[in-house]
């Protein structure tokens, strides 16, 4: 039996991984008839039922819960060939896969990007960002070699090594009465419109915020979703509202009208970890992880000193 086209590989994957038609096929840029096609197609292929459907419900079978996890393997071992060959013809003699949070310091990926492996002389270092549950997935099926990613929470398929521990940063308008304090607390944000990165973006901190809102019993006057600093400055200014951002993107916006003060929440912190899948046994991976420690144990000082109060 011919092994199945990738298109029709990854029409499964992503169908498994949302178990919806509809978002299923918006990701892959094809309308939902043409995914049906594909699904059915690769169906009659292995002779199996892949997933069970029906107008509401999309589960898979336990053929293709097996079929997925194949699947995925030979995507990634497919993307992998292609890349490392093109490394190759550029003179790259390995390749580290690394993934990025779109929330993620510069500092500390320009960090990671500066390392040098004497084991590893040709080390070509490609990246790639996304959210940072979606980058902690890619690391934990294979598809990346490691990512740096941002509040996300402890799983057994995961190493994760802390490289940034900062608070959260409160953005607000240069007038706003709160601009008077040094540092804030859950309770002093009360009773105004929050501004915080809409759920999709990083479901684990937003659930955290939420639960810490409730046990402190803090009353908020509206919420607003955002999924960028740019936006979360518009609303700011718009509702004299208080943005809840990570230092860099407060830094980034303070300026014309905006200013920002550190959140005093231990619960409510920004925590920055390199994933490693827990079963790796790469040496290049391993290596590259003990020299980001060494690094951290020489520049955290240094780090720390970073990005004062504005405004």
């Amino acid at each position: 039996m011919e092994p199945p086209e990738i298109r029709l590989l990854k029409a499964a994957i992503v169908l498994a991984e949302d178990l919806n038609f509809s978002r299923a096929a918006e990701r892959l840029r094809i309308d939902q008839s043409t995914l049906s096609r594909r699904i059915v197609e690769l169906e009659l292929l292995v002779g199996s039922r892949l997933f069970k459907r029906n107008h509401q419900v999309v589960e898979l079978t336990e053929p293709g819960r097996l079929f997925v996890q194949e699947a995925r393997d030979a995507l990634l071992h497919a993307e992998r060939a292609v890349i490392n060959a093109i490394a190759a013809s550029r003179g790259a003699e390995e390749v580290l896969h690394l993934g990025r949070s779109t929330h993620a310091d510069p500092y500390l990926v320009t960090m990671l990007l500066s390392i040098q492996l004497p084991l590893f002389p040709g080390l070509k270092i490609k990246q790639s960002s996304h959210y940072s549950h979606e980058l902690a997935h890619q690391v934990a099926v294979g598809k990346l070699d490691m990512a740096l990613v941002i509040a996300v929470p402890d799983t057994p398929k995961l190493n994760l090594l802390v490289v940034a521990d900062t608070p959260i940063y409160i953005a607000m308008s240069s007038d706003h009465p709160l601009r008077a304090k040094r540092e804030l607390h859950l309770e002093d944000v009360g009773g105004h419109d929050w501004i915080l990165p809409a759920p999709h973006v990083n479901p684990h901190f937003h659930e955290t915020v939420q639960s810490v809102k409730t046990e402190k019993r803090v009353a908020v006057r509206d919420v607003h979703h955002v999924t960028s600093a740019e936006e979360a400055s518009e609303l700011i200014l718009a509702h004299k509202g208080v943005g809840f951002l990570s230092r860099g993107d407060a830094w980034r916006i303070a300026r014309d009208g905006v200013t920002m003060r550190p959140l005093a929440e231990e619960r409510l912190r920004l925590v920055t970890k390199l994933a490693t899948r827990a079963d790796n046994k790469s040496r290049l991976v391993s290596e590259f992880v003990r020299a980001v420690g060494r690094k951290l144990a020489s520049t955290r000082p240094a780090q720390q000193a970073r990005l004062p109060l504005a405004g």
